[in-house]
């Protein structure tokens, strides 16, 4: 996927005041209403939302835009909510996943295992890359059918390549509730590549807790 994807939160030990995390001043006038604070703050975020858009539906899906758009409209939205415990732009990289997860739920892509916008049979890569495409090409089908937590989780554990630490402290979920979360994503997806030991043996190394 080229682009180095959004960051996750920093852990709270490792950030000396939240309050000083890069743009949370902006986000904090951008949710009082400050018009010049909003316009700087999505020029800020805009990147990482339309990374982790791509991440989740693939860079080619015919909604990759209008999913983008939610999902800065979301963040926006979602500010007054915003309680500085990372920077906001990992706040905007969450709400971009799960607005895009739910984009593509409600397209019905529901082919596992296949991807329109990744058609790895005909796509010369190395294999290793092959790999990597027909992994992500299947976890995003399953974003479509599994839970909104538990595909929220496994977006961003294989997408983003978030630690599971790092996915309980952005959420505000228990790591151990994490986990759980993970491990029910998981067995539902080996039980749909069961007969590509290949592919599941690739879930297994993107997805080992870290």
């Amino acid at each position: 996927m080229g682009d180095r994807e959004p960051t996750p939160c920093l852990p709270l030990e490792a950030v000396s005041a939240p309050e000083h995390a890069p743009g949370t001043a902006l986000a904090q006038a951008a949710a009082g209403g400050d018009v010049r604070a909003t316009r700087e703050l999505l020029e800020q975020v805009a990147p990482r939302v339309v990374r982790a858009v791509r991440a989740v539906m693939g860079p080619t899906h015919p909604e990759v835009d209008d999913a983008t758009q939610l999902a800065l409209i979301a963040f926006i939205q979602a500010l007054p909510s915003f309680r500085s415990e990372c920077p906001p732009v990992q706040f905007a990289a969450r709400i971009a996943v799960r607005t895009a997860a739910g984009v593509r739920r409600r397209a019905g892509a529901r082919r596992v295992g296949h991807d329109p916008s990744v058609d790895v049979d005909t796509i010369e890569v190395p294999p290793e890359e092959l790999d990597a495409a027909r992994r992500r090409a299947a976890v995003r089908s399953m974003l479509d059918e599994l839970p909104e937590e538990q595909a929220e989780a496994l977006a961003l554990r294989i997408m983003l390549g978030w630690t599971l630490k790092e996915i309980s402290e952005a959420t505000g979920t228990p790591l151990n509730t994490v986990r759980s979360r993970m491990r029910l994503a998981k067995d539902a997806l080996r039980k749909r590549v069961a007969e590509d030991p290949a592919l599941a043996a690739a879930l297994d190394r993107a997805t080992r807790e870290s």
